[in-house]
């Protein structure tokens, strides 16, 4: 289901308030901010790192620290090279355009899958490229016999189009950064191989995925045929992203990226703050998915009749919690809102945001920038929320 309520909000709500700022009315709010792990600011040492960075021009393959970024990422991911590009959308849309090389192809993807809802028909409107959306189960995976059923429809029939590509997401933003396990990517791996196509992997939080597996990178990116990573996400870098494959792929790859704009020069400032982002990633991620696991529990624990949430989901650092008796838009209305009632029975005020998901639902995101404190508090202004909301 398109997320335009998330959308929405965030234009409505504009930009929020900074941490520890004045809240409406003047009360001082603690704001802990769970809409994405997009949020996250630059630490001093990423700062440092981004200042002192060694570079060259990239464009022309130059740049030290971008060249060290690419090779540490190929051989934690397992693939020959990789090439950075500013965004994972566009190492997304490079690897459609990489794989599919006529126009019309057909690409197989959920119909929840951030490249399908969020990167704005890329595939159809730059690559000319045909998406054949499925649905998704609850697990963030695709039905392997409507896949192959649909994989076979087209064989040797002029009136459709010719599939050339699968793309899985992992962790599957949609299902709640649910991770798509080891088995089922080696079964859809092999049913590609049987009909001659490929598969790519939106990773943009593989290392979320890796983590919760507990396996290597590239443990997850041997099922595939190329590999998106992105630096801005789990592991707080403020762009950047990776795609990964075979040698001769990531040549076109780099053609493709100069065709898309993503060419640049003195990039290694940018690749710098990636690779403090991968020093510390699993320390980081870590926490990450414990504070997520945590509130999921302490929210059960409340027993609210308006929101409710199974900690059992919650592999990874998402939480969404279903919502009933209010809009899931009023809810985070609630949550963002300060006043002096609560200053007067918590002792402090604190700010909550985060996006309505769907008609029934919000997600909750943790990132670096949220701490097992800052948890605490948004569990205490749920807490506060939901007894101002009850009978």
């Amino acid at each position: 289901m398109l997320r335009g309520l998330a959308r929405a909000a965030a234009r409505r709500h504009g930009a929020p308030w900074s941490r520890g700022s004045g809240g409406r009315a003047g009360v001082p709010a603690h704001v802990v901010d769970l809409r994405s792990d997009t949020v996250t600011r630059p630490g001093p040492a990423m700062r440092r790192a981004m200042a002192e960075a060694v570079v060259g021009d990239d464009d022309y393959g130059e740049d030290p620290t971008v060249r060290e970024l690419q090779e540490k990422v190929s051989e934690l991911l397992g693939v020959e090279q990789t090439l950075f590009v500013p965004t994972n959308t566009m190492a997304n849309l490079i690897s459609v355009m990489g794989h599919c090389r006529r126009r019309g192809s057909q690409l197989l993807l959920g119909q929840e899958s951030h490249l399908h809802v969020y990167e704005q028909g890329g595939a159809a409107q730059i690559a000319g490229v045909h998406s054949h959306p499925l649905p998704d189960l609850p697990h963030g995976t695709l039905d392997l016999v409507e896949l192959e059923r649909v994989l076979t429809q087209g064989l040797g029939n002029p009136y459709h189009p010719v599939c050339e590509l699968i793309c899985l997401e992992n962790t599957h933003s949609s299902s709640g950064g649910r991770v798509l396990p080891l088995d089922y990517l080696r079964q859809v791996h092999a049913l590609a191989r049987n009909y001659g196509v490929r598969v790519h992997l939106d990773g943009a939080r593989l290392m979320n995925a890796a983590l919760a597996l507990r396996v290597p990178p590239a443990r997850i990116v041997e099922h595939c045929d190329s590999v998106s990573l992105s630096f801005s996400k789990g592991l707080g870098a403020p762009v950047g992203a990776l795609v990964g494959g075979p040698k001769d792929f990531i040549k076109e790859a780099w053609r493709l990226r100069k065709a898309l704009g993503g060419g640049m020069h003195q990039a290694g400032v940018l690749a710098a703050a990636a690779l403090v982002g991968l020093a510390n990633a699993e320390e980081v991620l870590l926490q990450d998915h414990q504070n997520a696991q945590r509130f999921a529990t302490g929210l059960r624990e409340l027993a609210s009749p308006i929101c409710s949430v199974d900690p059992s989901t919650v592999e990874t650092n998402m939480v969404v919690v279903r919502v009933v008796g209010l809009s899931p838009e009023e809810l985070c209305q609630h949550l963002r809102a300060v006043s002096a009632e609560e200053e007067k029975q918590m002792g402090q005020v604190v700010s909550v945001l985060l996006f309505p998901w769907t008609e029934r639902s919000v997600r909750a995101v943790w990132h670096r920038d949220v701490s097992a404190q800052d948890t605490e508090l948004a569990l205490r202004k749920w807490e506060f929320v939901l007894r101002q909301l009850g009978p």
